[in-house]
């Protein structure tokens, strides 16, 4: 449990989260959602993606997208495919995503320096062949968790920062490889970080996702006992 003060459990806060929990829901289960994604195809060197060739004789459920990334050798960029299945077997089996109940304790300020033009750290992936992917990190986020102080790296995407974060929970209650959390910034210097929002990673509801793993300054000592815990069958099997 953090050491700071025992807060209110507020309804707007709690409906809030039931709200975030269903859009998940949504999301996961959507056509082109974390669990629809059945293949991803890296083209040799050169070759560029065709999506509307490649979705040709596909099922009607199947959607073809393109995809790129940069080599980890070269640092060339590398083209692939990713096909979507609308009714894929992931999605019919699928129940739900466990959780741990809301908790306003685990709804931590922090301060944030940014770092001028960032500096990349090395994030080791999880199934890149045990290759590591340098991300831009952006600033530091700065908190103390049961009396420990902590000094996170989260990383840019799309404009929101991004916190791959591990803690005793993971392998156990939780997703094995570590969860995500997306940061919001509260004001100049501030951050906030609601770890009832803490989401399972994309690669832990299809093996066609990579996904990179929380660098050691990113792992907590403590359990981290809110937001998501594992996806759930229907057959009541974690996944």
């Amino acid at each position: 449990m953090p050491d700071s003060p025992e807060a209110p459990l507020s309804a707007s806060a709690v409906g809030a989260w039931q709200e975030w929990r269903a859009d998940r829901h949504r999301s996961v289960t959507a056509p082109t959602g974390n669990l629809a994604l059945v293949e991803t195809r890296w083209l040799p060197a050169g070759e560029l993606p065709d999506p509307a060739a490649a979705r040709a004789g596909q099922p009607d459920t199947v959607i073809v997208t393109a995809l790129e990334r940069t080599d980890m050798i070269t640092g060339e960029p590398e083209h692939g495919l990713r096909f979507w299945d609308a009714d894929a077997p992931a999605i019919r089996d699928f129940d739900r995503i466990d959780a741990f109940p809301y908790d306003p304790a685990w709804v931590l300020d922090a301060t944030y320096t940014p770092v001028e033009g960032a500096r990349t750290v090395a994030f080791e992936h999880l199934r890149d062949n045990g290759g590591t992917r340098e991300k831009a990190v952006p600033g530091d986020i700065a908190l103390t968790v049961d009396g420990t102080a902590y000094t996170l790296s989260a990383f840019d995407d799309d404009g929101t920062l991004l916190l791959v974060f591990g803690d005793p929970t993971n392998g156990s209650t939780t997703y094995g490889a570590g969860r995500f959390l997306f940061v919001e910034h509260t004001g100049e210097g501030r951050v906030r970080l609601d770890f009832n929002r803490a989401f399972v990673p994309p690669c832990g509801f299809s093996e066609q996702y990579n996904c990179p793993m929380p660098p050691r300054q990113n792992r907590f000592h403590l359990p981290v006992e809110a937001g998501e815990k594992l996806p759930v069958l229907r057959d009541g099997d974690a996944r």
